[in-house]
């Protein structure tokens, strides 16, 4: 029995058997989502956060946006012990691309094949050819703005759907370097549309206003975030959402395959039948919620090689009105360092201009550079002349950085994950020589009182893929080696870093995911 809902979905009883359950509505789950809906399927997607109105929510206002970003308390070690909330994880529907910066550029054929490149890391158990028509078709759907060439990579099947978005002030000052330098740079794809545009199943979307406030939630819909693309799309082909719904475990039949989920809500625990689980929660909560419920680990690697980019940041103060949280905040890439020439490092790193809202930008200054009270209010004053440059690299994945449970308890009783993390030999060895490159750039642009900022980005790992089930936790498909009815997909999933932002990647990985398990359901596999 069930009953259509409001929002254009269906709604199951608990005891209704549903094809799938898909655990997370971020980059990895709502491609999924709509996928299996849209091929007749019975689909409930369970979402920890709420579903945002963005006309109405998303202010343009840093701290009311504090609730796009997942803030449970995650525990940091290792010599560089991460941050997390705002830099790396979301939670509501649309998870994380509720606040990224839509930078959706394509990783490259050899990201791919680190390990026979270079001899270290991990080489995919797919290759960029794979998800070349995932790439195409996610481009057009989203509608990707980039440029009509890029000077780097295989050529493109296809042209980019819209024209760039416009270079901000801090895109225009790093172009101005890198020309002196002789460095190659272009506009960036941007999953942001600069002209309305119409995505089938969605409907038309407005055009970016370059309001500047992506990482805080985009009040247009003009940024491709889930909430405004493929979950339209799932709802409208029958697919439930139940929100505030925070998943704890599962229940399993006579033979060990998954048959139901658990998972919290406000009126307690709920559970709902199913023949199938897609985990999409990402690298931290995917690994934290299969320990929790010691299963798929025969392997031993699920919160392993954990990963996070490189992603040193250096700023400038300029003679120009910069205004850097105008336009979008990743206008302007270079990868020309994708694999620098005489590197002593293995891998490589793009380089992205990058705008930033005033709140973030104090938050940096004061601990990057340790001022406070009257010392940091000078600074600020010149908040309107400043740009940055940062950098994506390579993180090989290694056996001292990993995601464990530790030994205290969050508000619904689970164990807290911890995170061991420290940049390794190569990690340091890529930062320095990006360092000495963006330095080189914004003194040629003419920047003064130039500092660094180190951090590290995206995290990635904890479930990687592979093709032999003693040193990977999923096949090359996301489906786990040890329950054949349980399917991850996520960042957690990525043998090797990529020197590229995932999210595209994420994206295309989930419906090659979402095709494979169709093409085995029309053959009836189990």
């Amino acid at each position: 029995m069930r009953e259509e809902t409001a929002n254009g979905g269906r709604k199951y009883a608990a005891e209704d058997l549903v094809d799938a359950v898909v655990v997370g509505t971020g980059a990895g789950g709502a491609p999924i989502i709509a996928r299996l809906a849209r091929a007749g399927l019975r689909v409930v997607g369970l979402e920890a956060g709420a579903h945002w109105n963005p006309a109405v929510d998303f202010a343009t206002d840093e701290r009311a946006q504090s609730k796009l970003f997942w803030t449970d308390e995650r525990l940091s070690a290792g010599a560089d012990p991460l941050a997390f909330g705002n830099n790396n994880s979301g939670i509501g529907v649309g998870g994380s691309t509720l606040h990224y910066t839509a930078f959706v550029p394509r990783a490259q054929p050899d990201d791919f094949l680190l390990n026979t490149e270079f001899g270290v890391g991990r080489d995919w158990p797919l290759t960029h050819a794979d998800l070349e028509p995932y790439y195409d078709e996610l481009e057009a759907f989203l509608g990707v703005s980039g440029p009509s060439s890029y000077p780097w990579g295989p050529p493109r099947q296809t042209d980019y759907p819209l024209a760039p978005l416009p270079l901000n002030g801090p895109a225009q000052l790093m172009t101005r370097g890198c020309d002196a330098l002789g460095i190659r740079t272009s506009p960036a794809a941007n999953a942001a549309l600069s002209a309305a545009y119409f995505s089938p199943g969605v409907g038309w979307r407005a055009a970016c206003t370059n309001r500047g406030f992506c990482q805080a939630g985009c009040s247009t819909g003009a940024k491709a975030s889930m909430d405004v693309t493929f979950i339209p799309v799932a709802l409208a082909a029958g697919a439930e959402l139940r929100t505030e719904s925070f998943v704890t475990g599962f229940e399993f039949d006579r033979s060990g395959r998954l048959c139901g989920v658990v998972y919290q809500t406000a009126r307690g625990e709920a559970r709902q039948r199913c023949s199938n689980v897609f985990l999409c929660a990402g690298a931290i909560e995917t690994p934290r919620l299969l320990l929790l419920n010691s299963i798929a680990n025969s392997s031993g690697q699920i919160g392993r090689n954990f990963m996070a980019h490189t992603g040193l940041q250096v700023w400038g103060r300029f003679d120009e009105d910069v205004r850097p949280y105008k336009g979008i905040p990743g206008a302007l890439i270079s990868e020309d360092m994708h694999r620098p020439v005489g590197a002593s490092f293995v891998g490589g790193y793009l380089l992205q201009s990058i705008g930033v809202m005033p709140v973030t930008y104090a938050s940096q200054v004061t601990r990057g550079r340790g001022l406070w009270g009257d010392a940091l209010t000078t600074h600020m004053r010149g908040y309107n002349h400043t740009a940055g440059i940062n950098i994506l690299g390579e993180c090989l994945p290694s056996d001292t950085n990993f995601l464990e449970l530790s030994d205290e308890t969050d508000a619904r009783g689970l164990r807290k994950p911890r995170v061991h993390f420290t940049n390794g030999e190569n990690e340091r060895a890529l930062t320095t020589h990006a360092e000495r490159i963006m330095r080189d750039i914004w003194h040629a642009a003419g920047a003064y009182d130039v500092w660094a900022y180190p951090r590290n980005a995206h995290i990635m790992g904890t479930c990687r893929m592979g093709t032999d089930a003693s040193d990977a936790v999923v096949d090359p498909f996301g489906r786990a080696f040890d329950i054949t009815n349980l399917w991850v997909s996520d960042n957690s999933t990525f043998p090797s870093a990529l020197s590229a932002n995932p999210a595209l990647t994420i994206m295309a990985i989930a419906l090659r995911t979402a095709d494979h398990f169709l093409a085995r359901a029309a053959r009836r596999e189990a």
